[in-house]
């Protein structure tokens, strides 16, 4: 500040002058104002950027994911019903025991679980799109066919005579029975079949593991070693348990797998898998029910009753038994698999 005392009478312009002159030679450089009074000074001058903020700290714990991602599912294709004729005994049974949205899901769920574990594409499982239960009279059991419209969406037959002749007794019976039945077919629309070359034993060895697996075995399966591996249905499908039990948890998960992309060759398929040829696993396996066997025989125990194993031949009576199965001679798209 200059005091006007001290200043020689040079007029209020020379004043201005030196008053202004100082004021200018006193300015050094200050700190910007904030930023709302920055929008008032006018600078040649570049701004000198705005301090970088730190980021506040995180209230997550170590570790934790920033942001949820959803668990992988299993497909869900559309699920149809068609019956032939809704006065018929078995359809009758069928819808006082069974409901079918319910039978139809949970079926899938049990299949797809015991075969594959999802992934974010799925791209291991068949692209099965939809499934048509449809309840027609018929002869045999039931078949899963691909539908006339491709392979992608497949159809259940089953037989409206087959469940009328279901027993009623024990309790809950026909219900187990027809769940049963749904679960070995749906295991046809899902499961891999070595680009069509895998024995057909062997396919409906792994529909009956999975049924097996899922508590919805019949009264009158038992644990069957002679004769072939491959022989199919509940004789494979304990097979199957026991080397699950055998090699681990996933043994017939990863057997699946396998059948997915090359056709079947037996010495690469069973070796590469357990280091072992399936014969040689089949003679072990009916040892092993050999031996159980003679144990019971030494404790007493009805072996044939306590559904702990058997080693029997198949005889001719059940060989027709499975052979009736076939159904009727129609023609139908391929591929067909037969309980």
């Amino acid at each position: 500040m200059i005091d006007d005392a001290t200043l020689p009478m040079t007029g209020k312009k020379g004043l201005a002058r030196i008053v202004l002159h100082v004021e200018m030679l006193d300015q050094s450089p200050k700190a910007l104002p904030t930023p709302l009074a920055m929008s008032s000074i006018h600078s040649d001058q570049t701004p000198s950027p705005l301090p970088i903020r730190s980021s506040p700290p995180s209230s997550k714990l170590p570790g934790a994911a920033s942001r949820p991602h959803p668990n992988p599912e299993f497909p869900t294709p559309k699920l149809r019903l068609k019956i032939h004729d809704l006065n018929h005994p078995g359809a009758n049974i069928f819808f006082s025991t069974t409901n079918p949205s319910v039978a139809l899901a949970s079926s899938v769920s049990i299949v797809t679980s015991a075969l594959y574990h999802p992934t974010s594409t799925n791209s291991h499982i068949p692209p099965t799109r939809s499934i048509t239960l449809i309840l027609r009279p018929m002869p045999g059991v039931a078949y899963t066919t691909g539908s006339s419209l491709d392979s992608d969406h497949k159809e259940i037959h089953f037989s409206l005579d087959y469940i009328a002749s279901i027993p009623a007794d024990p309790p809950n019976r026909q219900r187990d029975e027809i769940l049963g039945v749904l679960v070995h077919e749906m295991v046809h629309c899902w499961q891999w079949n070595a680009l069509g070359t895998a024995p057909g034993g062997l396919i409906e060895g792994v529909a009956d593991f999975v049924r097996l697996k899922a508590g919805l075995s019949p009264p009158h399966w038992r644990k069957e070693g002679g004769g072939d591996w491959d022989a199919g249905y509940q004789h494979t499908g304990y097979f199957l348990d026991w080397v699950e039990n055998k090699w681990g948890e996933g043994s017939v998960r990863a057997l699946n797998e396998k059948l997915r992309d090359r056709k079947y060759s037996e010495k690469y398929f069973w070796n590469t898998l357990f280091r072992q040829g399936v014969e040689e696993m089949w003679e072990e396996y009916s040892e092993s029910l050999k031996e159980h066997r003679t144990k019971g025989q030494g404790e007493n125990e009805d072996v044939e009753d306590n559904d702990e194993g058997v080693l029997v031949e198949r005889d001719v009576e059940e060989q027709e038994l499975r052979e009736n199965y076939a159904g009727d001679n129609e023609e139908r798209p391929t591929p067909t698999y037969i309980i």
